[in-house]
């Protein structure tokens, strides 16, 4: 009975020695270290502070309240599409320097290890420590009244 109780501790702990314990390396890793808030963002696009998103490439941070818990950045990616990124790097957990930053209008950049996507696509650059793309949020645009609206 001792005989097989050892030898299922053993082989237990070989089993679980072998995994990795919060890596953050992909997706599926980072959700549990990716924080979760809510996102209930409305912009009124005809207002200044909003009049880069007028046109293609334009974008924005936003950080009020209800836009996660490091903000957004809002790009306008073609006439009536845009994409909605979290500010939180997607490859590695929440640590300071981890607030994704906008690198000359063009790059999305983690100043904690450099990695970049490319701004209008969300997808990983040459030479980016991942390939995953920031966390994106689903939006609703009313073209006819230029009102934004953002969810999650």
């Amino acid at each position: 009975m001792k005989k097989t109780f050892s030898i299922l501790l053993i082989i237990t702990s070989l089993i679980f020695s072998g995994l990795p314990i919060n890596s953050c390396g992909s997706r599926e890793d980072t959700v549990s270290c990716f924080p979760s808030s809510p996102i209930n963002v409305t912009l009124n696009l005809n207002l200044p502070a909003y009049f880069s998103l007028t046109q293609v490439g334009g974008w924005v941070y936003i950080n009020e309240q209800q836009s996660g818990t490091r903000g957004l950045i809002i790009v306008r990616a073609s006439g009536n599409n845009f994409k909605v990124y979290d500010r939180n790097a997607p490859h590695i957990c929440p640590d300071t320097n981890t607030t994704l930053e906008v690198k000359d209008n063009i790059s999305i950049l983690c100043p904690k290890d450099n990695t970049r996507w490319i701004l209008l696509t969300g997808q990983p650059s040459e030479g980016s420590a991942t390939s995953l793309p920031p966390k994106t949020y689903p939006f609703n645009y009313d073209s006819g009244s230029n009102v934004l609206n953002i969810y999650y």
